[in-house]
């Protein structure tokens, strides 16, 4: 059985995030299971040829990907496209046997990020996921909004849940003051800026605020924090830094205005961190109200900052719902994640 997963970025780039992640945890677990494993990407990264039994292969830029993937794909029993950046890789025209992984559905973000003209033929390209035989969708929120905007039979959409590795994302000790935690890519759909509104609400003084990310807006975020003395920017850390952290915190703070799986906060949840997080998403999917978080209305600062106060009030509070985190997130495991994985790939064959 060979299976090629094709997307923009390998788990070298530069840019990696969280859909690359997800390739590399499934491929890798596959590939113990007796699947040769291979992924796709544009020529951009390190030398590696392969990781943990994936083979890599590096074929030009973010446009012309879609060209020579055309041309690769037929040599695969599956192929498994991640459309993590709207646009499909149309594996379905030369292979039957096409999976389209949806991470979320981009219909509004690109407006948060391309001009009008181009986000309008991005979006007619994002229709195109219809198209696909079969589909992957990382949240059942994900799977409503593919049945929802482009009228995709439900029956067609395959829903399986990101997973996390417990044995690395663990809860450990608590910072001694209330600190709140933002991570993620530094993109206007993030809203990154309501992090430090949200903060500047906040009635605790000793709170600290840390934020965790790199992309286009981190010139504004050091400009707009400039003489803060209890916001700190650390940019881009490694996974050691970023776990550490996600155990000091006392809380996860998540502004973004979509996020078709919430990798963030489970990750946070798995190291004993609550969340507060606007409703939008699949954040309502992932926290249960006062258990591992809280749900508060998108841009509602005031909402926000109370839920942070209510958290950070209480050291008690705070450590009882850091059990309850924890628990949450055990419902998410990759090694779950690869076996659902395993048994579509192969219901694929069959058909």
């Amino acid at each position: 059985m060979k299976l090629l997963f094709v997307n923009h970025r390998d788990i070298f780039h530069p840019q990696a995030g969280g859909a690359e992640q997800v390739i590399y945890e499934v491929g890798k677990r596959l590939v113990k299971k007796g699947i040769e494993v291979y992924w796709m990407s544009e020529n951009k990264g390190t030398a590696e040829e392969e990781i943990d039994g994936i083979k890599l292969i590096r074929k030009g830029n973010s446009l012309t990907l879609h060209y020579y993937s055309l041309k690769e794909v037929k040599k695969y029993d599956v192929v498994i496209d991640s459309v993590a950046h709207a646009v499909p890789f149309f594996s379905y025209k030369v292979n039957e046997r096409s999976i389209g992984l949806i991470h979320h559905v981009h219909q509004d973000v690109v407006d948060f990020e391309l001009n009008p003209l181009l986000s309008h033929v991005v979006k007619f390209l994002e229709k195109r996921v219809k198209n696909y035989p079969r589909l992957i969708s990382v949240s059942n929120t994900t799977k409503e909004e593919l049945v929802k905007r482009f009228g995709i039979n439900e029956n067609v959409i395959k829903v399986i849940y990101n997973g996390i590795d417990h044995e690395k994302f663990t809860p450990g000790e608590k910072s001694e003051y209330p600190l709140i935690l933002w991570i993620g890519r530094l993109k206007k759909y993030k809203n990154p800026l309501d992090a430090i509104k949200i903060y500047k609400k906040l009635s605790n003084k000793r709170a600290v605020l840390i934020m965790v990310g790199s992309g286009e807006m981190e010139k504004e975020i050091k400009d707009v924090i400039a003489g803060e003395k209890n916001i700190f920017f650390l940019g881009k850390v490694d996974e050691k830094k970023k776990i550490e952290l996600y155990q000091k915190a006392w809380v996860v703070l998540s502004t973004s205005f979509i996020e078709g799986w919430g990798m963030t906060v489970v990750e946070a949840n798995s190291c004993g961190t609550p969340a507060v997080a606007y409703s939008t998403g699949s954040m309502p999917e992932i926290i249960r109200e006062g258990v591992n978080g809280f749900l508060v209305n998108y841009k509602d600062y005031n909402k926000a900052a109370e839920a942070i106060n209510y958290l950070i009030e209480d050291e008690n509070l705070m450590r009882y719902l850091s059990k309850l985190s924890y628990e949450s997130s055990l419902k998410y495991d990759w090694n779950k994640t690869s076996e659902e994985y395993y048994k579509y790939i192969w219901e694929t064959v069959a058909d």
